[in-house]
């Protein structure tokens, strides 16, 4: 029974050092976020604006495109632009529809749908010398004011990747505030603050720019990834190619409304971090000790615990080890090492949350929190099923021309 005790306080140590490590990364980039980025340099008189190609990969969202295409193609640029539709189960009569409105589409059909797969299709496609610069977005994505003219300002200073700010689009129920928090945090810890202490923004899916020849090359052999954009992460990093972060530059996004979506969505989360953490765990202190700190940032992001369920096990372990101790069966570390691991994630995270964020109604949303640890609990069960079925997040037609001019 001794050892027993003993080998599960060593594993309780282990545990706590562990997720110590966890919270003081998260600390230490929701502390670089408030640090101001250096702004990028002006660009030259009568430089001629880059051509650009704004690529919208969709599957089977006939309501959304339409709107959202619409409002793409009446966005104001200085230079030359196409939005081109990459149509996956599409309607005709919405591609139609499209065309009819000078909109670009490409029809694409796979057995099993990837964004990775069907960029490349249509950047095989689309003539490769009428474009500089490739914007990806989401179905549901509405550029901001100014999106277009920043990321040529952003090209113009040299970069050949950017990441611009997504946000929220829509906040009218518990989840969808809980989901806009979620991404500010992100965008706080694995954007805005890598980026003002020298470190490239991660990905996030929608909202990036690419050299034009630069993502065909970085796509090549993407193959069924439920996570491109942490693929096109590691790979950059490996390039040691530098990814700007826009903060001040906005493109919208639809926030999940439900708990079954919540749940859909991380699923399809966890099983692209698992999938990372496999492949390049082996590679991070081989890079680190190559010079390559990108690389070996990336690795360490892929370790770390998802936030919900991290916030999750350290309420359980305040909880176990306060009734162990009380019972007078002291392992590992005590109550109060627990509860200052969870003080820590709790102060990170209201440091990495945007102040118009504090308001009545997300504290109403907080209280929602423990379903959406549920719901991430499920989600971590059902990883497996995105290896036979593509988890797509359905979305719905919204207010796209509003947003474009806020």
């Amino acid at each position: 029974m001794t050892l027993l005790l003993s080998l599960l306080s060593a594993l309780l140590y282990a545990l706590a050092a562990y997720l110590l490590l966890n919270c003081l990364y998260l600390l230490f980039f929701a502390v670089a976020g408030h640090r101001r980025a250096r702004p990028l340099p002006a660009v030259a008189p009568g430089t001629t604006p880059r051509r650009i190609c704004v690529l919208m990969p969709v599957y089977r969202e006939d309501a959304v495109i339409l709107e959202t295409s619409r409002a793409a193609l009446a966005h104001e640029y200085a230079g030359v632009f196409q939005v081109v539709v990459i149509a996956d189960g599409l309607q005709p009569a919405t591609v139609q529809a499209m065309q009819r409105r000078g909109i670009g589409v490409v029809e694409v059909k796979f057995e099993r749908s990837t964004k990775g797969k069907a960029l490349l299709q249509a950047l095989s496609v689309l003539p490769a010398q009428a474009f500089d610069i490739a914007v990806v977005l989401d179905a549901d994505n509405v550029m901001g004011r100014g999106f277009l003219n920043e990321v040529n300002h952003a090209f113009a200073a040299g970069y050949r990747v950017v990441q611009a700010h997504r946000t929220a689009k829509n906040q009218g129920t518990a989840f969808a505030l809980l989901d806009t928090c979620n991404e500010e945090i992100n965008n706080h810890i694995y954007r805005k603050g890598p980026f003002a202490v020298g470190l490239s923004s991660a990905l996030i899916g929608s909202g990036m720019a690419f050299e034009y020849s630069y993502l065909q090359h970085l796509l090549t052999g993407i193959g069924e990834t439920v996570g491109e954009d942490k693929e096109l992460d590691f790979r950059i990093a490996r390039d040691q190619q530098k990814i700007c972060y826009l903060d001040h530059i906005y493109v919208y996004d639809e926030k999940i409304e439900n708990a079954q979506v919540f749940t859909q969505q991380r699923t399809r989360w966890l099983a692209s971090q698992w999938e990372f953490l496999k492949k390049y765990a082996g590679e991070g202190l081989p890079a680190l000790l190559r010079g390559n700190v990108e690389f070996f940032n990336k690795v360490v992001q892929a370790f770390l615990v998802p936030r919900t369920l991290l916030l999750a096990l350290l309420g359980l372990l305040v909880g176990a080890s306060a009734v162990s101790w009380l019972l007078g069966l002291r392992v590992g570390p005590s109550p109060l090492v627990w509860a200052g691991l969870l003080a820590t994630l709790a102060a990170t995270l209201l440091l990495a949350l945007p102040a118009r964020l504090y308001n009545r109604q997300v504290l109403a949303a907080v209280l929602r929190l423990p379903y959406a640890i549920w719901c991430m609990c499920l989600a971590l069960l059902r990883i497996r099923r995105t290896k036979t079925s593509f988890l797509a997040t359905p979305h719905k037609a919204g207010t796209a021309f509003q947003l474009e001019n806020r």
